[in-house]
């Protein structure tokens, strides 16, 4: 049928950010007297918003500790220099891309605007940068904002393709009714990840983006 758009996910698809944040997330839930530890903030947390994921907070420990989100904040920021990275093989795939595509991330729009342009990535998306903090009603796993970006970008939701890392943006790409990628090439992806994504109805699991770049050619 042809591809008319790829929609990248952006934390775990584009910068290998999971691990970092979530274990800031963990540690500070644990300082703060929620006893959290990585695995568990990944099963709980990862491929939500930050409202979707208090909301979570709030009905596993009965309230939100006061000040997390700063702590959280300012835990990762401190860490950002010396260890955010790209995940790997995700500059040589944009420069041959040959596609139309986006970001379509649950993230806030300074926080992709920025790594982007730390990476020197910018210039692959341009104002091609949506974000369901501030573009839609309902964060991923709803699919609001995957046909959003479609609806923006001129393209059929049928003819779009996603390329996710979590079981919730998975679901969230499967109910916009696109083909969706299971990546499985950030640090954060641990045995039974792809089982996951397959559970969430991801339609191909790429271990690479050259395995990416393989099945979105032979489509295309």
């Amino acid at each position: 049928m042809g591809i008319d758009l790829v929609i990248f996910d952006f934390d775990g698809v584009i910068v290998d950010s999971e691990t970092l944040a979530n274990q800031v997330l963990a540690d500070e839930l644990t300082a703060l007297g929620c006893p959290t530890d990585l695995d568990d903030a990944f099963d709980t947390y990862m491929g939500h918003g930050w409202a979707a994921c208090l909301r979570k907070v709030e009905e596993r420990w009965g309230a939100v500790p006061p000040g997390l989100r700063d702590r959280v904040d300012t835990g990762v920021a401190m860490r950002l220099a010396g260890e955010l990275r790209t995940v790997a093989g995700v500059e040589a795939f944009l420069d041959r891309l040959g596609l139309p595509c986006c970001i379509a991330s649950s993230s806030q729009p300074d926080w992709l605007r920025s790594r982007l342009a730390m990476f020197g990535l910018a210039h692959h998306f341009g104002d091609r940068v949506f974000s369901a903090a501030v573009h839609v009603a309902r964060s991923k796993p709803h699919p609001d904002i995957y046909l959003h970006a479609a609806r923006e970008m001129g393209a059929r939701p049928d003819r779009s393709w996603v390329i996710e890392d979590s079981p919730t943006g998975v679901t969230a790409g499967v109910a916009a009714g696109m083909t969706v990628i299971g990546l499985l090439a950030g640090t954060h992806v641990r045995d039974g990840h792809g089982a996951q994504l397959r559970a969430a109805g991801a339609h191909h699991l790429a271990a690479s983006y050259d395995e990416v770049a393989a099945l979105i050619g032979a489509a295309a």
